[in-house]
């Protein structure tokens, strides 16, 4: 990767019998904004805590700007880090919890006392300085814990689940104040969470973790609409899955008879050969439904089994006719009751295909 910042080449890493990650490599790049993503357990927090130096790897190599930093302690590493519990100093106020780290590398009061007016003044916090933790609240302390990791100014910044201990409306609001920071600091950041959401709203690019490995990185637009596995498919949002067999090919679709009953015309995004076993994956915000047909590719009669209002979209919920599929439907302008009879209309370009 052009200008890579960080590589991880063949990390492993062990408690015993118990393999968390096996060997996994992994490059980022200058001033990208990663996350790392997959449920508890899957190894994406053991591979920020090796970054860091907290962990030792088992086998394999980190490197930064090139050269390897295996050996390297943590406080020498320049990285930043980020916990979900802040991690503030009770005793200490704003300012000295902000000043920590610049003791600790022996820096002049006069310049520690610039930098954390600097750090502070960053994340909208200057009259605050000197509160102690305790009399902000969450949301400031996630700020200042943020100043913390900014203010020696560090090549990369490690963030392990900050925002989890935040309320929703707080939490998204933090997830933009993060983004415009990255933005105009032109930080390299790795952030780690299992929130799906945080990580397409947050994210250059997005790497899956399962069982210790990648299953899928890409952009976030790339893993939601492109999956290359049954996994990434159902862990990131909301899809319908139906498993096939190719029956027919042309140049540009191909026809799936479905195990369960019926066809689909996908559209090929990749080679397919008839006789091939197929995974096919359709987002609910792509199913559109009508009282006849659509003029598309794909339409089942079907009825509404349930209808939930959301705010910004009707959750319906389809009989055995549509394979039991779950559709969003963002107009709002009228409704959908339970028994409904209505046509389901899904374009060819809307099923994406995964080899099983």
């Amino acid at each position: 990767m052009e200008d890579c910042h960080i590589r991880f080449e063949r990390i492993s890493k062990s408690y015993g019998d118990v393999k968390v990650i096996e060997d996994l490599s992994l490059d980022i790049q200058r001033g990208e904004f990663i996350s790392l993503l997959g449920p508890s357990g899957s190894g994406k927090t053991t591979l920020l805590m090796l970054l860091a130096g907290f962990e030792s790897e088992t086998a394999g190599k980190i490197l930064l700007n090139g050269r390897a930093i295996n050996d390297t302690p943590s406080h020498k590493r320049n990285i930043g880090v980020v916990f979900q519990n802040y991690a503030l100093f009770p005793h200490m106020s704003v300012g000295e919890n902000i000043a920590f780290p610049l003791k600790m590398r022996g820096m002049a009061k006069a310049e520690i006392a610039q930098k954390v007016d600097q750090a502070l003044d960053m994340v909208q916090l200057l009259p605050m300085r000197e509160r102690k933790p305790a009399q902000l609240s969450g949301g400031q302390q996630q700020r200042v814990a943020l100043a913390r990791a900014l203010v020696f100014e560090p090549e990369v910044v490690l963030m392990d689940e900050p925002l989890g201990a935040l309320d929703k409306q707080l939490r998204e609001r933090m997830q933009l104040d993060i983004r415009e920071l990255h933005k105009r600091l032109g930080l390299t950041i790795v952030f780690v969470t299992h929130d799906q959401q945080e990580a397409l709203t947050m994210s250059d690019r997005i790497a899956v973790f399962n069982k210790g490995n990648i299953e899928q990185i890409g952009t976030p637009r790339e893993i939601y609409d492109h999956p290359c596995t049954r996994f990434v498919a159902e862990f990131i949002g909301e899809t319908n899955l139906l498993e096939g067999v190719v029956e027919q090919v042309s140049s540009d679709k191909a026809v799936v008879q479905l195990a369960n009953g019926g066809k689909l015309t996908v559209l090929k995004h990749s080679p397919l050969q008839t006789g091939q076993q197929v995974l096919i994956s359709i987002r609910p915000e792509r199913i559109m439904l009508s009282e006849q047909n659509g003029g598309v590719d794909n339409h089942l009669p079907a009825g509404v089994l349930d209808s939930v209002y959301l705010g910004d979209h009707l959750r319906i919920q389809l009989d055995e006719r549509a394979h039991h599929f779950v559709a969003h439907l963002s107009r709002l302008n009228r409704e959908w009751p339970v028994g409904t009879d209505v046509v389901v209309n899904i374009n060819a370009a809307d099923c994406w295909t995964m080899t099983l």
